[in-house]
C-alpha cells in the first residue's frame, strides 16, 4: 500500500502524522491533510481521533474532520410509517458480516445521479483488510435470496463509524440502518458516526453536534468495550 508524507493544509507543511482535528479547514468543511497511507494502524488512529479518509481516483488520500458532525444514538433511529409497513411485510431479511466484500462492492457501484464512486480499489482493499481483522463490519439486506442493500463501517470501542450504504430496492438501506441500530443498542454501543449531515440521514434521526463534543465522546467511548455482540449471528 502506497505511503507518502502527510501535507497539513492549515500550516502548509509536511509531517509524518495526521494533524489534530481542530486544524481542519472551514472551507471546504473539514479538510485536514493529504497523503500518508491506508494501513490498519493509520486508519484506526484516524477514526479514534475523529478523522476519516475521503477522496476520488487520481487524488492523493485526503483526510477530513468536519464541524459539525452528524451522529445517531443507537436505538434512536427514526422509523417512518412507510418504513414500518415495509418491515412488517417481511419482504427483507438482515444479516451481519455475511458478505462484507459484496456490501463494499455495492457501495462502490454506480450512483443513480451518475456521479462516480469515491471508493477506490485502494480504499476497498483497506476496508477488506480491516474487516478481516475484526475492525470493520457490514449489515446486509436480502430479498428473495438477492443482496439488495447494505451498510458498512468501522468499530472502535463502543462507537460505530459508518462509512457508506447502498440500496437496490426501496427502503433497503434504511432497513439496514434500523437493524444495525437495534443490534448496536442491544450490544451496548453508544454512538453511530454518520460523518456529514444530509437529508436522508436526518430523516432517520441523525443530528449534528460540534466537533469538540464529538471528539470528547470518542475520548470516552472508544476506550470502553461494548457488552458483546456476535456480528455473524445477528440475523433477522
Amino acid at each position: 500500500m502506497r505511503s507518502s508524507p502527510i501535507f497539513w493544509f492549515a500550516t502548509g507543511s509536511y509531517a509524518g502524522d495526521l494533524p489534530p482535528p481542530h486544524l481542519a479547514l472551514a472551507e471546504p468543511d473539514g479538510l485536514l491533510a493529504a497523503g500518508g497511507d491506508l494501513g490498519v494502524g493509520r486508519l484506526l488512529d484516524a477514526y479514534r481521533r475523529g478523522i476519516f479518509p475521503w477522496y476520488s481516483e487520481g487524488q492523493p488520500i485526503l483526510w477530513w474532520s468536519p464541524d459539525p458532525r452528524a451522529v445517531i444514538e443507537p436505538g434512536a433511529v427514526h422509523v417512518s410509517r412507510s418504513l414500518r409497513r415495509t418491515i412488517k411485510r417481511g419482504m427483507f431479511t438482515a444479516t451481519c458480516d455475511r458478505d462484507f466484500a459484496a456490501v463494499i462492492a455495492g457501495c462502490a457501484g454506480s450512483r443513480r445521479d451518475g456521479n462516480g464512486t469515491w471508493i477506490t480499489d485502494e480504499m476497498r482493499h483497506a476496508y477488506l483488510t480491516l474487516a478481516a481483522r475484526g475492525h470493520a463490519h457490514s449489515v446486509e439486506c436480502w430479498r428473495d435470496g438477492r443482496l439488495v442493500g447494505g451498510i458498512y463501517g468501522v468499530t472502535i470501542g463502543c462507537v460505530f463509524f459508518g462509512e457508506s450504504m447502498f440500496s437496490r430496492a426501496t427502503d433497503a438501506s434504511k432497513f439496514c440502518l434500523v437493524h444495525l441500530s437495534a443490534c448496536l443498542h442491544r450490544w451496548g454501543y453508544r454512538l453511530i458516526d454518520c460523518q456529514v449531515h444530509n437529508r436522508h440521514l436526518a430523516s432517520m434521526g441523525a443530528v449534528s453536534i460540534p466537533r469538540d463534543q464529538f471528539i470528547a465522546m470518542l475520548d470516552e467511548w472508544c476506550d470502553q468495550a461494548p457488552d458483546g455482540g456476535a456480528w455473524r449471528e445477528a440475523d433477522a
